[in-house]
């Protein structure tokens, strides 16, 4: 299998961690180092405990230029400026985990052009692309569950409510990350103006265009560390079973994406970089479940996927994960 060479910037956070695990266990890639200036010198084994015995790396503060793609597992707007700060060869490839070059009019810095890394949407534009926006956790769960409907041309108003766990919000501790806050307790937050809710519609219009369709999102935070669970209500006037060929046939050939014929539960996806769906309907409504682990199939493991598509590898190299079910 081909060797890739890959460097990560922003390895201390969770999804920088979880980047790491992915790398050094995919069988085409080679690590060449993991950029964090507030850990520079210390064993990446020191920050992300579940990596003692897997690896020797340590973290630097020096970028390499002999690599083929640069992770940025910056947080938002950073991404932005590191590009800007810093010369990177167009030689090498980017994959961003954060928000800043998701939106078109908002793609393009200096000479990079990204393109939108959703598979399941944008598979072939991400094969012959050089620079990668990863989507938003929620945007993904949210997408993945509404793209066959949009396809069809039956999506209107949207009614969606998703859980997400307490990684989400990254390892800086607010008021609503503590540990005490989040234990035991459930709240509702951004409601309808979550910032996912700009790429969702991008996607969603790039196959339907803006006949009418609005989705109405509220998010809220759960008494968890990892997943995203959730559930889109529709009008849709098909049967049952036309609807669930719809997803049959759209996702036909995508790896990791699989319409459940029976209820889905959060640890059914968590570890792993799958998305599970599942439909319901009564009398004119449907209801779209979906779930995913908001830090692979959400973040790192998605920008893995995007990567084989890049160079040409297995899309599921690196990423057959089992769920921790039990």
């Amino acid at each position: 299998m081909k060797q890739v060479k890959a460097g990560i910037v922003g390895g201390a956070g969770y999804t920088g961690g979880e980047m790491i695990r992915l790398l050094i266990n995919h069988p085409g890639v080679e690590l060449s180092f993991v950029h964090s200036t507030s850990n520079a010198g210390n064993a990446v084994s020191k920050v992300h405990a579940d990596l003692v015995g897997e690896t020797e790396i340590l973290f630097t503060d020096t970028l390499q230029n002999d690599i083929d793609v640069l992770f940025l597992c910056v947080g938002h707007g950073d991404a932005k400026k590191f590009l800007a700060d810093n010369s990177i060869p167009t030689t090498i490839k980017v994959i961003d985990l954060s928000q800043d070059f998701r939106l078109a009019d908002k793609a393009t810095i200096g000479n990079r052009t990204f393109v939108y890394g959703l598979p399941e949407l944008n598979k072939t534009a991400i094969t012959k692309a050089a620079n990668i926006a990863n989507p938003g956790c929620f945007a993904t769960a949210i997408q993945l569950g509404l793209l066959p409907l949009a396809k069809a041309g039956v999506l209107g108003e949207v009614y969606t409510t998703g859980i997400t766990g307490s990684t989400g919000a990254g390892q800086g501790l607010s008021s609503t990350s503590h540990f005490s806050w989040r234990a035991n307790n459930i709240q509702a937050y951004k409601s309808l103006q979550h910032q996912h809710i700009n790429e969702i519609h991008q996607s969603l219009q790039q196959l339907q265009g803006n006949d009418g369709m609005q989705v109405n999102f509220v998010p809220w935070r759960g008494d968890f560390t990892r997943g995203i669970y959730i559930s889109s209500v529709i009008d849709c006037g098909l049967p049952l079973d036309a609807i669930k060929e719809l997803y049959k046939e759209y996702y036909e050939g995508h790896a990791f994406t699989h319409v459940s014929e029976t209820m889905i539960d959060l640890k059914q996806v968590v570890n792993t970089n799958k998305c599970l769906l599942h439909i319901e309907k009564q009398g004119s409504k449907i209801v779209v479940h979906s779930a995913i682990d908001n830090l692979l199939k959400g973040a790192s493991g998605q920008a893995v996927q995007n990567m084989n598509l890049l160079f040409g590898l297995e899309e599921t190299a690196g990423l057959k994960l089992k769920a921790a079910g039990f």
